[in-house]
């Protein structure tokens, strides 16, 4: 079942090439996908450290404002550590770069602790505190209003009939219903609570109004909360009061990810949100030291991680197993892939290991004549070529019965296992001959999630007759929090009146005794606790060498082979599935391409680690060439895609630049390769520094030409082509 857009996988029995698919790159909209509604969503809290503001451009700075107008950051104001400043900066987010923004008139007063808003193309600056900072004169409150048009750089002062604002700093400010709102702040006395606002879209019918009038304004004891120099070294005095509306519940706060570029500890930094991020710029940080930063906080919502509900399906349906389990005295029957079960279960391995080796041994037509009569039997190879040749290999397990083993197996191609009903008896008994075969495989993670269950579920109905087992499994864990519970003085009379009690082992009921009369002093174990590994580091792993011995598939990328495992493949994507069940060639080799398209080594490698553990982190560059990847090969959902925009929208650098152009050129997106060409034209001074530029091909050095041909002269041109 190929998903829309990948191919069906029908009528190409003979062919090793990957069916092509109808992806138009030719149109200058070939990556329109980038803005679908990608459906349910989790959240990425990720910090990354920009290019930070070059001196030459603007000084380090704190107190001053952030606004976000289309895709760039604009800072205002604030002061450097010895004059306050008034020039605006601009920070190009999918550039990546800093240059000062254009502006005509008379820009505002150099100020600190203003407050800026846009609305509509504009943004607007109000207030702040204004003067010498350096030999401490002329400082003021100020309660102005300025107008900065982006689309023509132009600033503008609004002067106003009537009453105004007191003059103020440190102050909040917001647009809400056409309307400029103004609250609070410091006037140089006192702490204000006034509301003022004022329309914005006419300033010549427009005038300030208060919204509520004031109560007695707070008067301060101590001026160290003057907004002056230096005073984020004398502290700030804090607020406990908090008002707002009830949202209703909150959602559990998620940390950044490890791999986070976390900005160090600052104040008076400032703040805006773009798309799916938020940029913070500048600050105070350590000994007084003003920050020239720009750290990016990304939200981006991604679709779900489908891996373990991708392998969780493998197991329900069974398709392409390779393995069949003989397990216990009765010898029931339990397929499975050998590809993820050697990949987290090492003495499982060493079973299948072994059972292969007794396989070796059998004579080519003993193999012959088990693998007919396998296919004879009704739903045991299908449509599966490659598995009617060969029969399933036979692992026998004595130790573990049917139902347990089916739980543990759900286990490792999940992660996870379905409780069962919480306290029920023939339950809890399941899990722990679950328990028991975790601690006889040594899978540790699987020996917490019984724990768990298990001790949560133990109840006054239950604990003797799970104390009885766990005391013939030999469970000593189990059978000490049984023990432990029975013994509690609120439990100890009622369970020693059940007639399970009189039915215990006489051993136990000694034991039981003697637990009460002389409870054992409690160790603490400073130990920590085992919990093994997850399914993606066992499948992590499993790519980077440790499955290569149970590779059953060949996958050619340009002539090159790269061994890999066809249970995998199928479970993550319904192109090879749909392969694997149709046309799976005989000599076991598959041309890989993402349609018309031979992707890099290094992208079609983070490809494989997206289809065998989830990773999803790779260099813009390889998220060129796999944007089109989820179509193509039938991924269950567009995280990948996701990913690949905005890995793509975020960071294409000066450092990059010249190997996504590279890409684009190749994937023929247009778009992105205009996108590429714009930065290497405006950041060329640096782009021609990068060691990598004299080694394009030529028709790109000639497209970089030609583009920068529009912005220099012709002798300068000429100049360039001859040195490049």
């Amino acid at each position: 079942m190929a998903a829309a857009g990948a191919p069906s996988g029908g009528g190409a029995g003979s062919s090793k090439v990957a069916p092509s698919v109808d992806f138009d790159h030719s149109c200058s909209d070939s990556v329109e996908y980038l803005t679908l509604n990608f459906g349910p969503f989790e959240t990425v809290h990720r910090w990354r450290r920009l290019p930070p503001c070059d001196e030459f451009v603007g000084a380090r700075r704190s107190k001053h404002t952030v606004v976000a107008y289309r895709d760039a950051i604009y800072v205002f104001g604030g002061d450097n550590g010895k004059t306050m400043l008034n020039d605006l900066l601009r920070f190009d987010v999918k550039d990546c770069s800093w240059c000062r923004a254009f502006t005509t008139g008379t820009p505002p007063a150099p100020r600190y602790h203003h407050s800026a808003v846009v609305y509509g193309s504009s943004m607007f600056v109000f207030g702040g505190y204004t003067g010498d900072i350096y030999s401490n004169s002329n400082l003021k409150n100020k309660n102005d209003l300025f107008e900065y048009k982006f689309a023509t750089g132009q600033w503008t002062e609004w002067k106003t009939e009537g009453r105004l604002p007191v003059a103020r700093s440190a102050h909040g400010a917001t647009v809400y219903s056409d309307k400029l709102w103004i609250f609070a702040g410091y006037d140089g006395n006192a702490r204000l609570n006034d509301m003022w606002t004022i329309g914005l879209q006419d300033r010549e019918l427009t005038c300030w109004e208060e919204v509520a009038h004031p109560e007695v304004a707070e008067r301060v004891a101590a001026p160290e909360e003057a907004p002056s120099f230096s005073s984020e070294e004398r502290g700030l005095k804090k607020s406990r009061d908090v008002f707002g509306l009830d949202f209703g519940i909150t959602t559990v706060k998620q940390q950044p990810t490890a791999d986070s570029e976390l900005p160090s500890g600052r104040l008076f930094h400032a703040a805006a949100v773009i798309s799916d991020a938020m940029y913070i710029f500048g600050g105070t940080v350590d000994n007084n030291i003003r920050s020239g930063e720009m750290y990016r906080f990304q939200f981006s919502c991604y679709p779900k991680c489908t891996l373990h509900e991708d392998y969780g399906r493998l197991w329900e349906n069974r398709q392409f197993s390779d393995l069949e389990f003989v397990l216990g005295e009765k010898e029931d029957r339990v397929r499975g892939h050998a590809a993820i079960v050697t990949a987290r279960c090492k003495w499982l391995r060493k079973k299948i290991i072994q059972a292969r080796e007794r396989l070796k041994q059998k004579s080519k037509q003993e193999i012959e004549e088990e693998g007919q009569a396998l296919s004879q039997n009704e739903g045991i190879c299908g449509n599966v070529k490659l598995c009617c040749l060969q029969p399933l290999l036979e692992v026998t397990i004595r130790e573990a019965e049917a139902q347990p083993f089916e739980v543990l197996m759900q286990f490792l191609y999940t992660d996870k296992i379905k409780y069962p009903r919480k306290g029920h008896v023939q339950d809890v008994l399941l899990i722990m001959d679950v328990y028991r075969l975790a601690l006889n495989f040594k899978l540790s993670r699987l020996e917490q999630l019984c724990l768990q269950y298990i001790e949560a579920s133990v109840d006054l109905q239950n604990v003797l007759i799970v104390c009885e087992n766990a005391n013939k499994l030999q469970l000593e864990q189990l059978k000490e929090h049984c023990l432990n519970f029975v013994v509690k003085e609120s439990h100890f009379n009622q369970v020693i009146m059940m007639k399970e009690f009189e039915h215990l082992s006489s051993s136990l009921i000694v034991e039981i005794v003697r637990r009460k009369q002389q409870p054992p002093v409690r160790t603490h174990s400073d130990q920590p606790v085992d919990i093994g590994t997850s399914l993606i580091q066992d499948m992590k792993a499993y790519l980077e060498g440790a499955g290569i011995e149970f590779c059953d598939i060949i996958l050619l990328l340009d002539g090159h082979p790269r061994p890999a495992h066809k249970a995998i493949l199928a479970a993550r994507s319904s192109y090879f599935e749909a392969m694997f069940r149709s046309f799976m060639p005989e000599d076991g080799q598959v041309n890989i391409s993402i349609g018309e398209m031979v992707p890099s080594k290094q992208a079609f490698e983070s490809m494989l680690r997206y289809i065998y553990y989830g990773e999803v982190n790779m260099p813009p560059e390889d998220s060129l060439y796999l944007f089109a990847a989820p179509y193509y090969y039938g991924f269950y959902n567009n995280r990948l895609q996701a990913y690949c925009k905005q890995n793509l929208e975020m960071n294409v650098t000066v450092e990059n630049v010249l190997q996504i152009l590279e890409a684009a050129d190749k994937t023929q997106a247009l778009d992105m390769k205009k996108h590429c060409l714009h930065i290497i034209v405006h950041q060329f001074t640096k782009v021609s520094k990068l060691p990598n530029l004299r080694s394009l091909s030529q028709p790109l050095l000639l497209d970089i030409i030609e583009s920068l041909a529009n912005h220099i002269s012709d002798k300068q041109c000429a100049e360039l082509g001859s040195d490049i």
